[in-house]
This record gives C-alpha cells, structure tokens and sequence, in this order.
C-alpha cells in the first residue's frame, strides 16, 4: 500500500518505469496492466504521459514500448552528480579493510568505463584509484562485468573494429576473447583479469545490478602476483559487499 505521503499517479508512474528490466525491456499496454495490477486504460494513460516527455518510447509497428532518451539523462546527470560516491564508499572502505586489497566502483562511460568511487588498501604494496579515471572497455575485469549481458551489437558498435587496442600480451583484442570473458561472468557472476591492461596490475569484478539492470561494476584490484593466487578467497567478500551496495542503491519498496 502507498504511504499517506505518497502521490498514487505519480508512484504508479515510477512503478511502469521500474518495470522495464535487462531481463524485460519493452512491454505492451495489456501485459503491463497485468504486470502492474493496473485496469489496462490506466495503464495505456501512464504510458503516453510518460512517452510524452521521452521517458518511453512506443514502436509504430508493434505498439509496445520501450524505455527512452530522457532515462538515460538523467541517468547521467545522476551519475556525473557523484550520487553513487557518497553510498559506495562505506561499502567500499569495509571491502578494502577486509581484504587488504583496493576497492573501486566502476560506471559504463560509452565503450569506457570510469571510476566513480574508490578507497585504496593500507599497506606498501597497493593499487591506488583514481576517481573519475577512464578505462577501455575492453581491458579489464572492471569493463568485462559491465558489458557482459549488454547486447553484442550494441557492445561492437561502442568498442569499434577488431583489432581491438593492445595494452599488454593478456588484453583481448578480439570479440571472440571478450565473449569468453563475458560468458565467464553470465555463468559465475564473476571476472577475473591478470595484466589486461597494466601488465603489474590484477583484478576481479562482480556486476552491481538493480532493477534486473547491470548499473556499474564492483572491484578489488592490487598487485597482479598477489590478486591472481586469492580469487576465490577474495569472490565472497565481493558478492557480499556488491549484495550490500545493492540494497543501500534499490529504490524504497515502503511505498508499495
């Protein structure tokens, strides 16, 4: 049930953006209606509303919708505010505390993809982030985990032409290595990486999803001699702070 504080068209409004998922990401009126527990003419009323102001939109041919240009505005703004930061980075400073290795938060940026929250390890021996860093897609457990469910097309058209940029003698160059890598994180929900694109450098990544949607990628990076022995050791660790980041990032279900 909504709150007394909460506007019952206004929810319902956020309700059907909500229901657009990786998993889901285009519905028709009927459907959602059904989805939503919606009479179906209330449903096709939110839908113009939102298609009217470029939150959704509605393909001519099959008349279902999808989700807009105006999402991913504010997605941006929303990113490029350093909203993230201030929820990651307790999470973040727990997760370097107990491995003793770096702890970064990574967002798609194009075919990049760029730190926006980090807290390096204590100790001699450290990898040090930088926040606001850019990073190829292609190089990296960090990009691999943010890209692995995304369309390939989609993913191809970003990256541009094989060969892929070379950093060092373990980067993919080729979409034939970054679908083993990709396939690497549909099936365990984890990437590893050794040296991709700082030869010194090794790293594993978990995807932070939300909504059924890849929205940046979890990592703990350090040097590569040390990081490639603790994988397993490290992974819980990782699901388990990416799990926590998660719930602090999921929209409030106190007013359903």
């Amino acid at each position: 049930m909504a709150g007394t504080s909460t506007l019952q068209t206004a929810d319902r409004a956020l309700q059907v953006l909500l229901a657009f998922t990786d998993d889901r990401p285009e519905w028709g009126v009927s459907e959602l209606a059904r989805r939503l527990d919606l009479d179906k003419s209330v449903a096709q009323r939110l839908l113009a509303t939102l298609a009217g102001r470029g939150f959704v939109l509605a393909d001519p041919e099959t008349r279902r919708y999808r989700l807009g240009p105006a999402v991913s505005r504010l997605a941006r703004v929303a990113e490029r505010s350093g909203a993230m930061s201030p929820l990651a980075r307790p999470v973040l400073a727990k997760l370097a505390r107990e491995t003793g290795e770096s702890a970064v938060l990574n967002v798609a940026h194009g075919g990049s993809y760029r730190t926006v929250a980090a807290v390096d390890a204590g100790g001699p021996l450290t990898y040090s982030a930088i926040v606001g860093h850019v990073m190829p897609g292609h190089a990296g457990c960090s990009g691999h985990a943010l890209f692995a469910t995304e369309p390939p097309e989609e993913v191809r058209e970003l990256f541009g032409p094989e060969p892929l940029t070379r950093y060092t003698a373990s980067t993919p160059t080729t979409y034939a290595e970054l679908e083993q890598r990709w396939r690497q994180v549909r099936e365990t929900g984890v990437s590893v990486s050794d040296g991709e694109f700082d030869a010194s450098v090794g790293a594993i990544a978990v995807p932070l999803a939300l909504g059924g949607a890849t929205v940046a990628s979890l990592t703990l990076i350090g040097p590569s001699d040390r990081v490639s022995g603790r994988v397993d050791e490290l992974a819980a660790p990782l699901r388990a702070a990416a799990g926590e980041l998660a719930v602090r990032m999921a929209p409030s279900d106190s007013a359903n």
